[in-house]
């Protein structure tokens, strides 16, 4: 498989240290300088840009939460003159506030390297076709897989998230050799291919790069077995640039992680201590060379451990291994981020429902993630099992799409019927297989 950037991704230890060290007493300069918010979180802790002598010195500086993006909103974190912004991307969140992302030219530079580096693992060179099956938009996904494309010169089909007749007959007619898209739609591709009489090992189709949702290693097989290609493991957040953050390669042995722009750690998520290589705990992530928004020590809250053991694809690079949970209850359906307690605000502020309910993460026949909620209603409701039990469900699925963007199955329960528990209630049941 081609190495896009091998002076970056095949550095020995001691060059990336190096450049990692720079980098990162830059970046301290450039927030403490820039950014009050920072410099104030920096002070509290007795930290300034000359504490930073080596990269253990990391430790030192503060976390980030995303609950303190969303306080910050709309540009309390901008390290830069706002007329040097070229574009914003945003995420939601359970409050409603969006987490934003804000790029410069370099910025936009340095996500079109690091997604060049990505499709380049699965094998992307110019001259291929990439089917860009993200959504574009203030989602990151679509854009970064274009820029990533742009760098390469491969050739790009935007088509974006959904219409997949389109989708098949635009990857027979153009020759797609790639495809990017959430797993989970990957494998609806290739139900609604079979209905349509095409076979995919008669198409050009190599390779796929999947990420914005949770998957699992048999996902993956049924993916290359339906498919036929080779399915690749991608990770990445809005809030530190998107897509490209860490890889698979060809070796499905944990994702690089593009260290030169992103300094990885885990650590203890109930003590913040720093994990050593190949334990399990949070990842966190400080940007190393991010002139818009960056962030010290962003708390992701996926559970992984890092692997630093030579890859047989020759890039140097320590690897992330497949995400593990979250130590959050953040849900993922089809590549958008929820949280029970955006389903809980709009329950409760809906006359007829009891304040008990229950969340059902399926994947049906089709392969695409279900939501179902069960939501107890009050018993003269109930008892009329007509007209007014449909109303009621109808606006509560009206309500849920638009606080989160996505359809649920609403399934109203009569009173008492969803198990209680004296300690945290289980609000969540997962049964997909991942």
């Amino acid at each position: 498989m081609p190495i896009w950037n091998k002076e970056a991704e095949c550095a020995s230890s001691l060059a990336r240290q190096t450049v990692q060290l720079h980098r990162l007493q830059n970046m301290v300069e450039r927030v403490y300088s820039r950014v009050p918010f920072y410099r104030e979180k920096l002070e509290r802790v007795g930290v300034n840009p000359d504490s930073i002598t080596g990269l253990k010195d990391i430790s030192r500086l503060p976390f980030t939460t995303k609950d303190e993006l969303r306080q910050t909103y709309p540009y309390g974190l901008l390290a830069c003159d706002p007329a040097d912004l070229v574009e914003i991307h945003t995420s939601s969140g359970t409050t409603g506030t969006p987490v934003v992302g804000a790029y410069t030219e370099a910025d936009i530079d340095m996500w079109s390297d690091v997604m060049a580096r990505t499709l380049s693992m699965a094998g992307c060179e110019k001259g291929d076709t990439v089917q860009n099956g993200y959504g574009y938009g203030l989602f990151t996904g679509g854009l970064g897989v274009h820029y990533g494309a742009r760098r390469i010169g491969a050739n790009i089909i935007p088509v974006s998230s959904g219409n997949t007749r389109r989708q098949l007959m635009l990857m027979r007619d153009f020759g797609t050799t790639h495809l990017t898209c959430t797993p989970s739609y990957s494998l609806f591709l290739a139900e609604s291919a079979r209905e349509e009489g095409i076979d995919f090992r008669e198409l050009a189709l190599r390779a796929g790069c999947f990420g914005a949702e949770p998957w699992s290693e048999s996902m993956r097989a049924e993916i290359e077995s339906k498919l036929d290609i080779s399915a690749h493991d991608i990770y990445g957040l809005t809030e530190l640039i998107g897509p490209g953050v860490a890889s698979e390669c060809d070796q499905k042995n944990g994702q690089h992680f593009n260290e030169d722009y992103f300094y990885p750690e885990i650590i203890n998520p109930a003590t913040g201590e720093v994990l050593p290589d190949g334990e399990k705990g949070e990842l966190v992530i400080t940007s190393l060379q991010r002139e818009g928004t960056p962030l010290l020590r962003y708390r992701t809250r996926d559970i992984t451990f890092l692997m630093r053991e030579p890859c047989a694809c020759g890039r140097t690079t320590a690897r992330i291994h497949r995400l593990l949970g979250r130590t959050d209850d953040m849900m993922i359906i089809r590549g958008v981020n929820c949280f029970p307690s955006q389903i809980e605000n709009v329950l409760m502020r809906i006359e007829g429902t009891q304040p008990h309910y229950q969340i059902v993460i399926d994947r049906g026949a089709t392969h695409l993630d279900e939501i179902e909620v069960q939501v107890e209603v009050e018993e003269a409701i109930f008892s009329d099992l007509t007209s007014g039990m449909e109303r009621l469900r109808k606006r509560i699925h009206d309500e849920l799409k638009s606080e989160l963007g996505i359809s649920a199955h609403i399934k109203l329960v009569e009173p008492r019927s969803i198990a209680r528990s004296e300690g945290k209630a289980q609000r969540i049941i997962d049964k997909r297989s991942i």
